[in-house]
């Protein structure tokens, strides 16, 4: 049984001068699944998230959301996020929440700090929490507003394996609960653990999407980066 969808984009383009970016994509965003979003630097991923997001505008092509307005339902964790300097990390909490109009109270704000594994770090300034205490941070703002859909920029990029692993856990209980979630990685081992389907994209383009076990069988490799290499290295 197929999902709802809470995003669908029909032949999607962008460019800027005389380069394409994004080329006639088509992509649904279905609800309840963790979507991995791969393919190599400058294929398009970005620029694709930007057009979904409603950050840019696409030269062509069309978007449609689940609701008229998705904003206050979408949370977005970026691969850098700029904490507020000499603040702790439940009032930098505070402060996103008052961006989305909601005044949480400390027990409210705490419990999202808990759900990221945070709470013992409450009162610490969040630019001398660790890198991987930092992207639990990140994602702890998106979700003040409980999205219904998260978007993840390279969430485990540059962090050490303990690290890796505490956010791989959360994402995964995040899905659990309901959070629908798509994200960016360049770690294969970490698009098959946490994929329910992927899509890859090469030239601004999707070239292959399913499953990782539907992908490894339709394409006969072994492991998801085999699979990355052999797409990837062909000619487009």
């Amino acid at each position: 049984m197929i999902s709802p969808t809470l995003i669908q984009a029909k032949g999607l383009r962008k460019g800027y001068g005389q380069r394409t970016v994004v080329d006639g994509l088509n992509l649904d965003i279905r609800e309840g699944e963790v979507l991995a979003i791969i393919g190599p630097n400058g294929a398009g991923k970005s620029t694709t998230l930007d057009l979904l997001l409603g950050l840019r505008r696409p030269d062509a092509g069309t978007i449609t959301y689940w609701t008229t307005d998705p904003s206050p339902h979408v949370g977005l964790q970026l691969q850098s996020t700029p904490f507020f300097a000499g603040f702790t990390a439940i009032e930098n909490l505070r402060m996103f929440a008052a961006f989305y109009g909601k005044r949480l109270k400390d027990a409210q704000l705490m419990e999202h700090l808990h759900r990221c594994g945070l709470e013992e770090f409450a009162k610490t300034d969040a630019l001398r929490l660790s890198g991987g205490q930092q992207k639990r941070l990140a994602i702890a703002m998106t979700l003040v507003h409980s999205p219904k859909l998260l978007f993840l920029d390279e969430p485990t990029a540059a962090l050490d394996p303990r690290a890796r692993r505490d956010i791989r856990e959360l994402i995964r209980s995040l899905a659990d609960k309901g959070t629908s979630i798509v994200f960016t990685s360049h770690d294969m081992e970490e698009v098959h653990k946490l994929a329910s389907r992927l899509v890859l994209i090469r030239d601004g383009r999707i070239i292959a999407s399913g499953s990782p076990e539907e992908l490894l069988s339709q394409y006969g490799t072994a492991s998801l980066e085999q699979l990355y290499i052999q797409l990837t290295d062909e000619p487009a």
